[in-house]
């Protein structure tokens, strides 16, 4: 086992890594940037090396940097956590240069699944249904009309790297499509640094359905089931659930095994999740795997019992999984929401300082946070503030159990979305698990324009 990791993270990730190293007897080392010198990850790490300015490109961003931090205190392995380097094959690589062994998937199957053009062709050639589209990346305009032509509308436009909805476009005409190819493309080469987008047939109204995998590098590969992340703005989820309304026990276990078979069709190891859409007739779609830890992990772990970042930890210092697939059980239902600093009806980002923070928690609620009274929300990275998740008997108590937590919360001195998460868990359509990947676009048209609850 490891006896020192860096956490190449910030906020409630890196306490979150900080935590399973702590139950695995593991020294941390924290890095940070100028702006997060007093942030508790920093407090709570055993050693702790400042990285660079505030700007994510200067500090988190930097595969020097980080390197450099790894070096200078001697750890033998490096945490991504989820965002900033999570997926970059240049820091595994870099990792492996140096001997300091990268807990994630190697920097093979990263670059193939961090290049979702390449990683649509691999899942098709494994025998997973993809939706009907390009072959790789649309190079130039004229193929995406000829294409267009072939495929017919609604069609949408995806950058091969990166996620978040960034250089992403649906098309549900002819005469949109040029200004839709060229806005997607600017903007993928100004958030990955690549131009190259891919083109798909887009699907109405599905549900996304993600799978959780885990594999050693013995060769086993076992799923620990779905998780619904179908509520989401503008392609970013903010509240996920498992295990999905959606799903029978039938389609359930083909999915299961479907990513099983495709994790080792790629030969992945670690902690991952291949993502679906789902139509209306019960088909899945292939759209994109996540070669890290997912931000809404914690959903399944409530209702498996197993720690992700533990798992991932010991399957990078080389130990079998310690389960098989039959050993993993499903209890209840979890629902996660994710508390950004902002406002909840125009979601403009709140920065600031956090004046009052009062959780109270209860029966079957966890909260991951970094936040604390008197800690300050950077403007310089995302604005997520705290995880809550419930987990209840059935999805009603865990909702019950949710509003009851968000409804006991106090946080002054910034805005949050709580009162938008407050009136999605009354809404009729998604206490009845009747809702879509469009349920927010029409939960916001039908609301008042200040029919939320005043924030706290």
């Amino acid at each position: 086992m490891f006896k020192k990791i860096l956490i190449a993270n910030r906020g409630e990730i890196a306490l979150r890594v900080i935590h399973a190293c702590r139950e695995l007897g593991i020294k941390t080392v924290a890095v940070y940037s100028d702006a997060d010198e007093h942030s508790v990850h920093v407090s709570f790490a055993d050693e702790s090396v400042c990285i660079g300015p505030a700007r994510s490109i200067d500090s988190y961003l930097s595969v020097p940097a980080v390197i450099s931090a790894a070096e200078i205190t001697g750890v033998d392995a490096l945490h991504p956590g989820y965002g900033f380097l999570s997926e970059s094959a240049f820091l595994a690589e870099a990792c492996e240069s140096c001997r300091i062994k990268f807990i994630g998937p190697d920097q093979t199957v990263m670059r193939l699944m961090g290049d979702k053009a390449r990683a649509r062709r691999a899942m098709k050639k494994a025998g997973v249904k993809v939706l009907p589209g390009s072959d790789g990346p649309v190079e130039g305009l004229e193929k995406a009309q000829v294409l267009g032509k072939k495929l017919g509308f609604p069609l949408i436009i995806k950058a091969t790297a990166g996620g978040g909805g960034r250089g992403l476009r649906v098309v549900r005409s002819f005469p949109e499509l040029e200004v839709a190819f060229q806005t997607a493309q600017h903007e993928a080469e100004v958030a990955f640094g690549f131009r190259d987008v891919y083109i798909e047939k887009f699907v109405e109204a599905p549900r996304h359905i993600e799978v959780q995998v885990l594999a050693d590098q013995h060769g086993h590969v076992i799923h620990l089931g779905e998780r619904e992340c179908s509520i989401q703005r503008r392609h970013q989820k903010i509240l996920e659930e498992a295990p999905s309304m959606a799903l029978t026990n039938r389609l359930r276990k083909k999915l299961g095994k479907t990513v099983v078979h495709a994790a080792k069709a790629v030969q992945y190891q670690n902690a991952g999740t291949f993502e679906f859409l789902l139509d209306g007739k019960g088909n899945f779609y292939f759209i994109e795997a996540n070669a890290r830890l997912q931000v809404e992990h914690p959903v399944t772990e409530m209702i498996t019992g197993i720690d992700i970042v533990k798992e991932q930890i010991r399957i990078a210092a080389g130990e079998k999984l310690g389960f098989q697939q039959r050993g993993v059980n499903f209890n209840g239902h979890s629902i996660e929401c994710r508390i950004n600093a902002e406002d909840p009806e125009t979601f403009v980002p709140s920065p600031g300082v956090i004046e009052t923070f009062s959780f109270l928690g209860g029966p079957g609620i966890r909260l991951d946070t970094y936040a604390h009274a008197g800690c300050t929300v950077s403007p310089f990275y995302d604005s997520l503030v705290a995880k809550v998740i419930a987990h209840g008997r059935d999805r009603s108590e865990a909702i019950a159990r949710l509003r009851r937590a968000l409804d006991m919360t106090v946080i002054e001195g910034i805005k949050t979305n709580i009162p938008l998460h407050q009136a999605i868990l009354k809404d009729p359509g998604f206490v009845a698990a009747e809702f879509d990947t469009t349920f927010l676009e029409r939960f916001q048209a039908n609301r008042p324009r200040k029919g939320l609850a005043k924030a706290v």
